[in-house]
């Protein structure tokens, strides 16, 4: 099993840089960013100083979308930062949230997104690609390696993810919701004349190290919220008891009362008071190492090829240390 760490691109720079170096040492594959121009700083430059001050580590959004940037942009950025050093990205797209909510748009078009995968990556790996009705090709680009990532909830963004992504990113570690959420991605997969396993499956989601577990959940309560965002939107597009929306996933927030962005995915937000105990504890890692190894060993038996830490609270250089002491060495045993 893979692992990987998420943060924001809070200032300063160097000390996000500094989080992705430990991560490294400690045995994190993946070094992952939030994309949102508004509420944080550029993503993008920030990669070409993490990739220049690591050795091995694989770094990209979680996630882009495509509406912030135009595609042959995004292409061009990723194919350069693979060009100076060596394949080391990975494009997480979605339709986007935070990015397009707090510029006053609209998440895009789940065609918009299934659209974009495929001309970003083409672009990126040095084909030819039509972007609104123009032929366009990178000529510099030799070699370029690109794989796009989905996140997705909602049962036609699995099916998407599964058509047509490389990997799919679930934002929650509960394994019941992981299991009927991999076999839709996989059935649209098998559907679609394509190899379910060779979609990479990526869980992601807080996880905090220690015996204290009330601190914890009120550390990572805010991570409920950020879920309830894209559970609103399935719930206003199929209905509250949907057969195509699982209860387990939608019950909690119907005492959702709005969102304030500006506390979007920190420690302490006051717009995540709804989310309950049961649910920090079903989304998210908490606890001792052992219970942590526990939830893994159980979302690798179930096909999870990463699981990438949220890591966004009070205790970062702990979480990364005791993952790479205790946790990460008990997965890859």
């Amino acid at each position: 099993m893979d692992f990987g760490l998420v943060l924001q691109t809070d200032p300063p720079a160097s000390a996000v840089v500094s989080l992705m170096r430990r991560a490294e040492r400690n045995g994190f594959r993946y070094g992952w960013t939030f994309d949102s121009a508004v509420l944080w700083q550029e993503p993008f430059v920030i990669y070409s100083q993490i990739l220049e001050h690591t050795q091995k580590l694989i770094v990209g959004p979680m996630v882009t979308n495509p509406g912030t940037r135009t595609w042959e942009v995004t292409a061009s950025t990723f194919a350069t930062l693979n060009d100076m050093y060596g394949n080391r990205t990975v494009c997480g797209i979605g339709r986007g949230d935070s990015a397009m909510r707090v510029a006053g748009r609209k998440p895009n078009t789940l065609a918009r997104v299934g659209e974009a995968i495929g001309v970003i990556r083409d672009l990126a790996e040095g084909r030819e690609a039509d972007v609104g009705g123009q032929n366009l090709k990178l000529p510099w680009v030799r070699d370029g390696k690109l794989p796009v990532w989905m996140a997705a909830y909602g049962p036609k963004a699995l099916a998407l993810a599964g058509q047509k992504a490389d990997g799919f990113i679930l934002q929650l570690a509960d394994p019941y919701l992981t299991e009927s959420m991999v076999t839709a991605v996989r059935t649209a997969a098998s559907d679609a004349g394509r190899d379910p396993a060779s979609i990479t499956i990526c869980v992601a989601a807080p996880a905090y190290v220690g015996d204290d577990l009330e601190h914890a959940r009120d550390q990572c309560r805010w991570f409920g919220g950020m879920v309830g965002n894209h559970v609103a939107d399935l719930v206003a597009r199929y209905g509250e008891h949907s057969d195509l929306v699982p209860e387990a996933l939608t019950s909690y927030i119907k005492s959702r009362e709005g969102y304030d962005y500006s506390h979007h995915g920190r420690a302490g937000n006051p717009s995540t008071d709804f989310v309950p105990d049961e649910i920090v504890d079903r989304f998210c890692l908490l606890g001792p190492a052992e219970a942590h190894i526990e939830k893994l060993t159980a979302l690798r038996e179930l096909g999870v090829d990463q699981f990438a830490v949220y890591n966004m609270h009070d205790a970062k250089e702990a979480t990364i240390d005791a993952y790479g002491s205790e946790i990460i060495p008990a997965l890859n045993r």
